[in-house]
């Protein structure tokens, strides 16, 4: 006999993933003494098929009618994708348990033969992109303006479908539904964006068990089902949706994970769908007030600086030139090095027995590639940064292993776990830290080729700019060589390499998450 001496009903949608996490949570009941059974409901959202989800009307198109069955007493409770929640309860219902989170990463499925290896994301320049998220949209355009994209509805399986049929060039789907439905993608090429690339949905991957507020005696049944951790961020994410007064159609994501006893939280935000996004990263030891700051940053009247410096140089389509730029702010973008190479060419011989490549920078895969290399057929490449990767793509190479975050210490950890005892080739500047190489076993055979040396520019001038963002030590140092810094000038310096130039003249400084171009506008923008 169960605890609560009743079989439950569960309210789900008939969709085959809400159908895989309504069994879910039933099975999970199951090994707790509680039997179930299903009850299938259909929802505005599942009937109307040929509108956007923006041309919907209201809030909850996926759960209004659920929420209807469970307030008249007709189930006991109702699985939800936590994500298809509105950010308040109907009153009388509430949230009892909150699943485990599944992977909130995204997929882009691509069509072999829309694959372009030299592109970002590995789509080829125009595609047709479908997908009805106005988030999603503002964010791939942000990185792929070229791309055209069109609205995409019905459920996992139908979607893939429309892919299959070439009605589209590749589609983008939230990784947990495929997980959970064991889909095969291998006709596909996918490209999966973490969390971190593309911001997801508030509350994207959990599953959400409501009930009737007066049902004390299933409340304590599920906890067991639940997951404090896990509701712990969740009620970061949907504070802040819930602050800019959105839903489905706002061009909206936030990712809250706590890591090392720290909350980060990760904010993407445009006001229409086809605006150029603001970013946001944010730390906390407590999410207390955290999901108010981080709206706050993103205030129409609040103050962001008028002048940054950057020691690179900047194409138009930079993606920090335009997330900057669209606030009016003036950049001064110029490398104060310049680098040149130290050979000219090498015996290929040496790449015979290589098992990996590893660049460290954009300037070492540049330079490499110059001297025409030929590889071994099975010989893999990691890469320290986005900036390195894209280099590497636009030479023709997939990468194995991307390196990211601003610490080379823990991507040094984690490429030896891949990498320890094979032989890896170093592509480097002269006189490079060597980083990576001091993580990487004893029985490891590393080779370092020396491919450019960088070269300080001479009478380098001050800037009077309100930022200054350095991309490297050297940059730091040829700086500094001459020029002091203002009490005003806030500094942002790419990784804990440059920083430490800092470090030593105790000058303090602001590390962005990532090492590229989007984690130095998160960093600036959050100043």
């Amino acid at each position: 006999m169960s605890p609560l001496d009743r079989t439950l009903i569960i309210g789900t949608r008939g969709s085959e993933l809400a159908l895989w996490q309504a069994n879910f949570i039933k099975d999970s009941l199951a090994a707790i003494n509680i039997p179930a059974e299903l009850k299938i409901i259909k929802t505005q959202g599942d009937r109307i098929l040929n509108l956007s989800f923006d041309k919907l009307e209201g809030k909850g198109f996926f759960t209004k009618e659920l929420e209807e069955e469970l307030l008249a007493g007709k189930i006991d409770l109702a699985v939800h994708s936590h994500k298809d929640l509105p950010t308040e309860n109907p009153a009388g219902l509430i949230i009892a348990a909150v699943s485990e989170r599944e992977d909130p990463s995204e997929l882009l499925l691509i069509l072999k033969d829309c694959v372009d290896v030299r592109q970002k994301l590995s789509l080829k320049f125009g595609a047709a992109v479908g997908t009805s998220s106005n988030r999603r949209k503002a964010q791939l355009l942000a990185y792929r303006p070229d791309l055209e994209i069109q609205d995409l509805r019905g459920n996992v399986p139908t979607r893939i479908q429309k892919l299959r049929n070439e009605s589209y060039d590749a589609i983008m789907l939230a990784k947990a539904g495929v997980s959970r439905l064991g889909i095969d993608l291998s006709e596909f090429h996918v490209e999966e964006l973490t969390p971190v690339e593309l911001i997801p949905a508030a509350a994207q991957g959990v599953m959400a068990i409501q009930i009737r507020e007066s049902d004390h005696e299933l409340f304590e049944a599920l906890q067991p089902l639940n997951h404090p951790d896990v509701a712990e961020e969740l009620a970061v994410e949907r504070t802040v949706l819930k602050l800019f007064g959105g839903g489905c159609h706002l061009p909206l994501g936030c990712y809250c994970h706590k890591d090392d006893g720290m909350f980060q939280v990760f904010t993407s935000k445009a006001d229409e769908d086809d605006e150029f996004p603001d970013r946001l990263f944010m730390e906390s030891k407590t999410t207390e007030g955290l999901a108010e700051k981080v709206v706050a940053k993103f205030a129409k009247d609040r103050k962001l600086p008028q002048s940054v410096f950057i020691s690179r140089d900047l194409s138009e389509q930079s993606y920090f030139r335009k997330a900057i730029e669209k606030h009016g702010i003036t950049i001064e973008a110029h490398s104060l090095i310049r680098t040149v190479p130290v050979i000219t060419k090498f015996d290929s011989y040496i790449l015979k027995h290589i098992d990996w490549v590893f660049f460290s920078s954009k300037n070492a895969v540049d330079y490499f590639f110059e001297l025409n290399p030929l590889f071994p057929k099975d010989v893999k490449f990691g890469v320290m940064g986005s900036g390195s990767e894209e280099m590497l793509r636009r030479k023709g190479h997939f990468t194995n292993y991307v390196g990211t975050g601003n610490d080379a210490a823990d991507v040094a950890k984690q490429f030896a776990e891949l990498a320890n005892g094979t032989t890896v080739l170093f592509p480097c500047a002269e006189g490079s830290m060597r980083s990576i190489q001091k993580g990487l076993s004893a029985d490891t055979k590393i080779i370092d080729l020396p491919v450019y040396e960088t070269v300080m520019e001479e009478e380098i001038e001050a800037s009077g700019a309100d930022v200054l963002v350095f991309t490297s030590p050297s940059n730091v140092d040829a700086y500094f060589a001459e020029n002091l810094l203002d009490p005003y000038q806030k500094v942002v310096a790419i990784g804990k390499s440059t920083g430490k130039k800092f470090d030593e003249m105790g000058v303090k400084y602001i590390l962005p998450f990532s090492p590229d171009e989007v984690g130095l506008a998160e960093a600036v923008f959050g100043i």
